[in-house]
């Protein structure tokens, strides 16, 4: 992936080798099944690793920012530059539709860090937190997605951080609203098919991003698709369950099998058009 001559985005706060203001998360039930994936993923006890991160349910605003601005390590500059792409690409989109983009925060962290949804490990993995509207990232994560998952690569790395973007732009949106107004009216299980269709959403809008920022910067190389499929085809729900205990249980999904991720992931890719992301009227995922 050709990303050095990308631009480096500004909004990023590095809080790599912070503490935090108190431990413990405000996790919501999103937080908490993205915090099992992570378990059966690792084998660890999904007690345990709910416990050692869990805490009282206030949200915590941080206390403490980090230093604003393009960092000056290779994965700190990466993570910038992949942000200032997906800024640029989504302003673009909105602007097309008569709209202001309003970018996310991207938070760089290591081992824990406060943000406005509460206090969180960096086990829970990268996440979108819509109340303050930032981004967090421990980049010792991309290690664990080519370690664990399987699926090395720039590209790959590039396609975690913009589907944590997805869900920003999805807040824009007002879509995340109506899936949480209509979650709460909802059984467990309805509340997680709807929660598969943000997640795949979220996976088509990273696929979009890349289309668009390929069109205006020529980031692609060969090989670099295949890296973001395989990295969406490593983290389907259904991977993580058979890794974990040997067997799927579909109604229990949060983001989608291997093969739904893999298919939004390409629709956006080959598409680049947000109206083909429709998950939510979608007959087949």
């Amino acid at each position: 992936m050709r990303w050095r001559d990308l631009r480096d985005s500004e909004n990023v706060e590095d809080r790599r080798g912070m503490g935090v203001a108190r431990p413990g998360i405000a996790l919501s039930g999103g937080g908490i099944l993205l915090l099992l994936a992570v378990a059966y993923l690792t084998g660890q006890d999904p007690i345990q690793l709910l416990q050692s991160v869990s805490g009282p349910s206030t949200s915590v605003e941080s206390s403490q920012p980090g230093q604003v601005g393009a960092p000056q390590d290779q994965l700190g500059q990466f993570a910038s530059a992949v942000l200032g792409s997906t800024e640029d690409a989504w302003g673009e989109i909105f602007a097309a539709s008569g709209q202001r983009y309003q970018p996310p925060t991207l938070v760089l962290f290591s081992d824990a860090v406060d943000s406005g949804c509460g206090s969180g490990s960096a086990a829970v993995g990268p996440f979108y937190c819509p109340l303050d509207a930032k981004v967090y990232l421990d980049l010792s994560f991309f290690s664990e997605l080519d370690r664990r998952f399987g699926a090395p690569g720039d590209f790959a790395r590039a396609y975690v951080i913009a589907h944590e973007v997805g869900h920003h732009v999805q807040n824009l949106l007002g879509i995340s609203d109506k899936v949480r107004n209509a979650q709460q009216q909802a059984s467990k299980e309805q509340g997680n098919a709807l929660s598969v269709r943000l997640e795949l959403q979220a996976d088509c809008l990273a696929g979009v991003w890349a289309t668009q920022a390929n069109k205006r910067n020529k980031i692609l190389e060969p090989g670099d698709l295949e890296q973001g499929l395989a990295a969406a085809s490593a983290i389907g729900d259904d991977q993580l369950q058979k890794q974990a205990q040997g067997y799927t249980v579909p109604e229990t999904w949060t983001h989608g099998s291997s093969a739904m991720r893999v298919r939004w992931l390409r629709r956006g890719l080959e598409n680049g058009r947000i109206e083909d992301c429709n998950t939510f009227s979608a007959e087949e995922l």
